[in-house]
């Protein structure tokens, strides 16, 4: 391999953000969680590797729109200046290009599970699509990217039940609030920058609240989670998942207290630990019933 095509090659993996795991984790954990729980245990290894690849693929596509959208703010945030989009090193054509044929390849796979799970792929790429506008026009754009970063939930009740249950709505508006709590963690990091440009942001609207805020998030996302699914889990050891959740969210509480940068984002990059306790305690609780 040449050394342009290295480079390019290198860009794009920077593109989908391939050296930061965390943001596709945060994805795929509430997902497979419901694909347990849809499933009443272990899916199969189809929709295993369906959900998990997917999800990566999405991510990155989503990862694509979102540079190409935020292109101009982005060039005014100290954490984004160096993006390939941003900085000129892709062009638009060529990020676009590349999350089309990540989209595609997503949509490949719905193609192998059922009609409603395909008919509910349109509705996460139209989410996918619209959340980075969303921070121009809507004061909290952080509970449109909920929506869209808990979209694999009813998508997984669909591919297990060919249906999307109230169960599967109530484990997506729980999820929610999880993702409100880190993506406000996240823009805490670049608040100053934001303010300058006119970016809306939660860490913003919010204001002195942020951290109150962002601690009743949490307690609604593992309470809703618990009381959802308590009833309907085998064993204890849900709830002592559960329990070491809850024991994180507080230390991501303690670290963002004084709202430093580097500590608000240390917190947002742990969140991907909180949600596997939550998935290890609903596989575990199955497998060991």
């Amino acid at each position: 391999m040449n050394a342009s095509l290295t480079r390019k090659l290198s860009l794009y993996l920077q593109l989908i953000r391939w050296n930061r795991p965390a943001g596709w984790l945060l994805l795929l954990w509430p997902t497979l969680s419901a694909l347990w729980v849809a499933s009443g245990g272990f899916p199969g290894w189809h929709l295993l590797a369906v959900f998990t690849l997917g999800t990566f693929l999405m991510r990155s596509a989503g990862c694509c729109i979102n540079d190409v959208a935020d292109r101009d703010f982005d060039r005014h945030v100290k954490r984004t200046v160096h993006r390939p989009v941003t900085s000129g090193a892709l062009s638009v054509k060529e990020a676009l290009a590349v999350g089309a044929v990540l989209a595609l390849l997503a949509f490949g796979l719905a193609l192998t599970t059922n009609a409603a799970t395909i008919a509910w792929s349109f509705g996460a790429l139209a989410i996918t699509v619209l959340y980075p506008y969303a921070k121009r026009y809507v004061s909290m754009p952080q509970a449109v990217l909920g929506v869209a970063f808990s979209f694999g939930i009813p998508m997984a009740f669909a591919a297990v039940q060919s249906q999307v249950p109230l169960l599967a709505w109530v484990l997506l508006l729980g999820n929610l609030f999880w993702v409100i709590a880190y993506d406000t963690e996240y823009a805490m990091v670049d608040r100053d920058d934001d303010l300058k440009i006119g970016m809306k942001t939660s860490a913003i609207t919010l204001g002195r609240f942020d951290v109150a805020a962002i601690m009743l998030c949490y307690a609604a996302f593992l309470a809703i989670w618990e009381l959802a699914l308590v009833g309907r889990l085998p064993s204890g050891v849900y709830l002592a998942a559960i329990g070491l959740a809850l024991a994180q969210a507080l230390w991501h509480g303690w670290l963002i207290r004084q709202r430093e940068r580097d500590d608000c984002f240390k917190a947002f990059r742990l969140n991907h630990w909180l949600g596997l306790t939550v998935f290890a305690g609903i596989a575990l609780a199955y497998a060991l019933a």
